[in-house]
């Protein structure tokens, strides 16, 4: 009966999350710098290990996301977000943000503590000459904005020249109800025979509901039932295969998923356990969800078109690395100018 109400529990939580119109998630890595570079070190060439700043970087890196929508998030196509936020955040603060309010989208960088971190310092805003424009601006960490229709037209021309003589593209298959009803309970029957539910309850309506499983069986299995309906997703989509899977470690992995009064606020996943090396002692990926906050338009952001962050970030990196690399012999030369 445990398994069976834990994942009922854990059924309506996910339920309710659809229910919502604006949602807040945020994912970081709970680890620590000695087990980044241990697992690092199973897998990098040498030479190439990652350095004391890149995983000082990625043990405290955080990703947040907000969403807000005119219909419940289940229900939502992508003209019905009125809102998005995301930002990506370090050690140092925050490194990128993107905001997409109305019919603008904004976007800023602190480009000198990234290049610090990655160990590719960027030139300061201040020996650049105005005419650097956007990429002058980007560089002093300044709002810069464009308008949503302007990318979402760019973006279908370029597709159109990717796609140039194949004829009008094809619409995106997506899944009908009864397809979707088909495939969730396989899904559930899968997590049902293989995952191992445990409860524990806690102090101001907090519950915690653990879920173990193998992982290279969960996987695999998981992915044969993705198959039975893989006609009806996206062109070009390769499910991996049991073979694909055949090299990967059946160690049993756990997710922490915590609920407070029945609603979904953080999941944890632990993965030191498939680490091949007893060194990685501290290894999770961490989801906390919360009631989205309405993205609000920054003061201040400057207004730019997509030929002008173009033109200006190759005419500003030209200015700031070198007209050798960017020049008629260089860098240019890769981009014809229309």
């Amino acid at each position: 009966m445990e398994n069976l109400s834990a994942g009922q529990k854990l059924d309506q939580a996910f339920d309710k999350l659809g229910e919502e119109r604006s949602l807040s998630f945020e994912l970081d890595l709970d680890t620590d710098v000695a087990s980044l570079k241990a697992l690092d070190a199973e897998m990098a060439e040498p030479g190439e290990e990652m350095t004391e700043e890149v995983a000082e970087l990625l043990s405290d890196a955080r990703i947040s996301v907000s969403v807000q929508s005119k219909k419940p998030l289940e229900k939502s196509g992508e003209k019905d977000f009125s809102a998005m936020a995301m930002k990506f955040s370090g050690p140092e603060g925050d490194l990128f943000e993107y905001r997409l309010v109305g019919d603008w989208t904004y976007l800023r960088v602190d480009a000198e503590a990234l290049g610090r971190m990655s160990g590719s310092p960027m030139p300061s805003a201040d020996e650049l000459p105005d005419s650097a424009g956007a990429f002058k601006k980007l560089l002093a960490g300044e709002w810069l904005k464009v308008s949503t229709k302007e990318l979402e037209e760019t973006g279908e021309q370029m597709s159109g020249a990717e796609g140039a003589g194949a004829g009008e593209p094809s619409a995106e298959p997506t899944l009908d109800a009864k397809t979707q009803k088909k495939l969730m309970k396989a899904l559930r029957q899968v997590v049902a025979q293989e995952v191992d539910f445990k409860t524990s309850g806690g102090s101001d309506g907090i519950e915690h509901i653990k879920a173990t499983a193998p992982f290279r069986t969960l996987m695999t299995e998981l992915f044969d039932e993705l198959r039975l309906v893989q006609k009806e997703l996206p062109a070009g989509a390769e499910l991996p295969t049991a073979k694909d899977f055949a090299d990967a470690p059946n160690k049993k992995v756990t997710a922490d998923f915590t609920l407070k009064n029945g609603e979904l606020t953080e999941v944890s996943l632990d993965l030191a356990e498939l680490a091949e090396t007893a060194k990685v002692k501290k290894f999770a990926l961490v989801l906390r969800v919360g009631k989205g906050e309405k993205a609000a338009a920054p003061a201040g952001a400057t207004e730019v078109r997509i030929d002008e962050i173009l033109e200006n970030f190759f005419g500003g990196a030209g200015a700031a690395f070198g007209e050798e690399d960017f020049g008629d012999e260089g860098f240019v030369e890769d981009y014809p100018q229309g």
